[in-house]
């Protein structure tokens, strides 16, 4: 009688683990980096929030900007954020669907990419987060060259990452890291609304 307690796998459905170390010969260090999460998948701000949380058990002064949420979303990585001691700044005017007055929302988007340049600029923060950044360029809500900028003149030792969907391509050719995000399934597609700690 054979010993049938052992898992069976399928040969075509495995991928042999690394066995060559991936990484580059003579790395170097950086005096910072930029990272960009954009795509259509969900996890863009959440990946940007697990930034946020390493840096501050580095001991890194983080600053927040969000461009879409406004100050009366609450939500749990704010909250969170500020008892960690991260300036965070919600200045946006919400979803572009549920506003009564668009001229009113991009008056809030240039305010808002005001403050976060002159966060970038003034060099307090380690990190920056740029929540959201990414719609501004893509509506024509900010230049994105004014953007890049801020990006290309920062102090050597500001980090930043910016988040949201279209990345436009002057961004992606500065920055460090560009991950994409793609859906694959949500719960949205179900029917399934926002669950209050996973989503928000």
């Amino acid at each position: 009688m054979s010993d049938d307690t052992s898992p069976t796998t399928d040969s075509t459905d495995t991928t042999p683990a690394l066995t060559d170390d991936p990484r580059p010969e003579g790395g170097r260090r950086a005096d910072s980096l930029v990272l960009v999460n954009t795509g259509n998948g969900k996890g863009k701000s959440s990946a940007a929030f697990g930034v946020m949380l390493r840096a501050l058990a580095r001991d890194w002064k983080v600053a927040v900007v969000q461009f879409v949420k406004g100050g009366d979303w609450k939500v749990g990585e704010e909250k969170i954020g500020r008892q960690l001691g991260v300036e965070w700044r919600a200045l946006g005017g919400g979803f572009t669907w549920d506003s009564d007055d668009l001229s009113h929302d991009i008056a809030l988007a240039r305010e808002a990419w005001g403050q976060a340049a002159a966060l970038i600029a003034g060099g307090e923060y380690d990190l920056v987060i740029l929540d959201e950044l990414t719609y501004l360029c893509s509506w024509g809500w900010v230049p994105t060259e004014d953007v890049v900028a801020a990006i290309v003149n920062r102090p050597r030792h500001v980090n930043l990452v910016i988040t949201g969907r279209d990345a436009p391509a002057e961004i992606v050719e500065v920055a460090d890291t560009v991950t994409e995000m793609r859906h694959i399934k949500h719960a949205y597609d179900a029917g399934i609304i926002a669950k209050r700690g996973i989503d928000y």
